[in-house]
């Protein structure tokens, strides 16, 4: 096979390929990575709070004000990380939660009931595990730091564990952990804030009315919301409510949606302006037009995320995991309710509360509701729950000090090791379980979304494979895109393999990059006309560089067909309403780009590499075992 030549990448086009980078694996890699930064930065505040207990205190301590003219701001070095800093890792939270909203798994809006009662619920069983240890004790007001997962650290454990689980694991961690965010900021606000200060906070809740106004006017400059924002944080703050709140709250407000064919292809118009006439103006309006095509969900969490996996969470690492440890601190923690209700409601209070709550919602709707994945996959979700760490230190330092405090921080510290173990125990027996109930254990039986809007037809659509096999992969292609061309072979080894794989070719001719693709397209069709849709196919992912009409009709003569009705009907443009039927499916389906797979129904969003498309194609055999066997 010939190889396509190397071409840069332009618009509308999805890179392929195993060396290739995409925004999935880098956010997966920032997961796997910030975890391991989160980790060394607790475990380089303990060595410190140690080997200089007096050194570590008193920095944190040290004052930092910020002031404008006689009016500012001054905290201790502490509280500007635990409520500023803070509130740019909740404003990432709230745009991930925004992007499952909106594009995700839940904007079937029916599937957020499930996690939202398991996020409630596993946060009450735990609370009442602490105060059934601290009942008759003075620390009874502590109880919000055995409540709140830490999502930083969750998801880093859950990319450590994520061969041995379901991607859609991921989702439900997400939607609870962002619940029980939400929750925690509220009892933050309401139960262990100081003195409220009733003009400050009515200051505050008429700039988050101006940010709502503002937003429903679609105005699109991020300068305009970050003032905003500030103006609300200073608000609170002064109002004696913790301001990390307005994080989450703007996070949530952040449009999510996939790129349009149409905003691409308008901005693939403006470059062409600019490349032709490099002014100034046309500049603008070349910027403005990239970011019009791309939602500021997608832009806003690709620029912050890394700073709060990276910088943020372990910066509050450092500032709040330093307490000194000794054999006679340990032995005190070890026998102190505090230590032990923060250990047992993270350890069983959550997996309980999560599992529980998962149970009796799906009994309780007679099955239509149900977590996303199997049983056994949403009690390792609900022991990976039991690691807290971020809120749960930020509350243990609003209810407590001196020994408390540190009694409360080594239950917290303890209680993410305990839950690394627990979760690898499940997965450990998940793993030992028959195949067939293995699947079942963590995939579930829960009916899956479909992100493929118009199903697959044998008598319209062209398949290659078993008609009844039990995966169908479909490609939106481009004959004439270079990851097209990538991604073929790795299409061919998974037909090649356990002959149980149906691929379906749909046309998305990027004519805006692509001048050569809609003829190429039409060129396919007019072989199909003959029986020959497969042979042209080949042949023009083969030479993807020569795919003028001469070319053309040198193909139809090479695979035999009929060149006279072959040129007519490209003439005459016979099929391109085939073509522009498989470009509506994919605008239905939200597609954009090209190569864009969907494996039964769901999109691919993995790289196009033989590795990922070959995972996605095992679960989706896995899943289709469950249902059909």
């Amino acid at each position: 096979m010939t190889k396509p030549p190397t071409r840069p990448r332009t618009a509308g086009q999805t890179s392929c390929g195993g060396e290739i980078r995409t925004p999935l694996r880098d956010f997966l890699r920032t997961e796997t990575g910030s975890a391991a930064v989160l980790l060394a930065a607790a475990l380089a505040a303990l060595v410190w709070a140690n080997a200089a207990p007096g050194g570590y205190e008193s920095f944190w301590r040290t004052h930092l004000s910020v002031r404008l003219g006689s009016e500012g701001v001054s905290l201790e070095l502490r509280a500007w990380v635990n409520s500023g800093l803070m509130t740019l890792f909740f404003f990432v939270v709230g745009l991930e939660a925004r992007r499952e909203f909106d594009t995700g798994d839940l904007r079937e809006r029916r599937r957020v009931a499930l996690p939202m009662l398991a996020g409630v619920f596993g946060m009450l069983v735990p609370v009442a595990i602490y105060l059934a240890f601290n009942a008759e004790d003075g620390a009874a007001a502590g109880w919000g730091a055995a409540m709140s997962t830490d999502t930083a650290f969750a998801l880093g454990m859950l990319a450590v564990f994520g061969s041995r689980l379901p991607g859609g694991l991921r989702v439900f961690i997400v939607t609870v952990a962002v619940v029980d965010d939400f929750v925690a900021l509220g009892v933050i606000a309401v139960a262990y804030s100081g003195r409220i200060e009733l003009p400050a906070l009515l200051a505050a809740a008429g700039v988050f009315g101006a940010i709502l106004l503002v937003r429903a006017l679609r105005v699109r400059r991020g300068a305009v919301y970050a003032v905003l924002a500030v103006v609300a944080w200073v608000a609170l703050l002064e109002s004696g409510v913790d301001p990390v709140v307005v994080g989450l709250a703007m996070g949530l407000l952040t449009y999510a949606y996939p790129a349009a064919r149409g905003d691409l292809e308008r901005a693939s118009g403006l470059f062409r302006l600019f490349r032709e006439q490099p002014t100034p103006e046309l500049e603008r309006s070349l910027r403005l037009g990239l970011a019009t095509a791309i939602s500021p969900n997608a832009r806003l969490q690709r620029l912050y995320h890394p700073w709060a996996s990276y910088v943020i969470v372990p910066l509050f690492a450092l500032a709040n995991a330093g307490i000194t440890v000794n054999g006679e601190e340990l032995s005190r923690a070890f026998g102190s309710p505090v230590t032990l209700g923060i250990l047992f409601g993270f350890l069983v209070g959550k997996p309980l509360g999560i599992v529980g709550a998962a149970w009796l919602t799906t009994r309780l709707s007679g099955g239509r509701l149900r977590p996303p994945v199997g049983w056994g996959a949403t009690v390792a979700g609900g022991t990976i729950a039991g690691v807290g760490f971020t809120v749960s230190l930020l509350i243990a330092t609003l209810a407590f000090d001196g020994d408390r405090l540190n009694e409360a921080k080594i239950g917290i510290l303890t209680a993410m090791v305990c839950a690394f173990a627990a979760t690898w125990a499940v997965t450990a027996v998940i793993g030992l379980l028959p195949r067939q109930a293995r699947a079942r254990a963590l995939l579930g039986t829960a009916e899956s979304l479909v992100d493929l809007a118009v199903p697959v037809d044998p008598d319209r659509d062209h398949v290659r494979g078993p008609l009844d096999a039990p995966v169908t992969v479909v490609e939106y292609g481009d004959f004439e895109c270079p990851y097209c061309g990538q991604a073929e072979p790795v299409v061919r080894e998974l037909l090649a393999g356990a002959g149980d794989v149906r691929y379906v070719w749909r046309h998305l001719p990027l004519g805006d990059v692509h001048p050569n693709a809609q003829l190429a397209a039409e060129a396919a069709e007019a072989a199909a006309d003959q029986d020959g849709f497969w042979r042209m196919h080949d042949l023009l992912l083969d030479h993807q560089g020569d795919l003028r009409p001469a070319d053309l009709l040198r193909y139809a003569t090479e695979i035999g067909l009929d060149t006279e009705r072959f040129h007519r009907t490209l003439r005459e443009r016979a099929v391109a309403g085939r073509v522009a039927e498989h470009v509506e499916s994919a605008d239905l389906s939200g597609v954009s780009g090209t190569p864009t797979f969907f494996v039964n129904g769901r999109r691919h969003h993995g790289a196009c590499d033989s590795e990922s498309l070959s995972a996605a194609v095992r679960a989706a055999r896995e899943r289709a075992s469950l249902t059909t066997g």
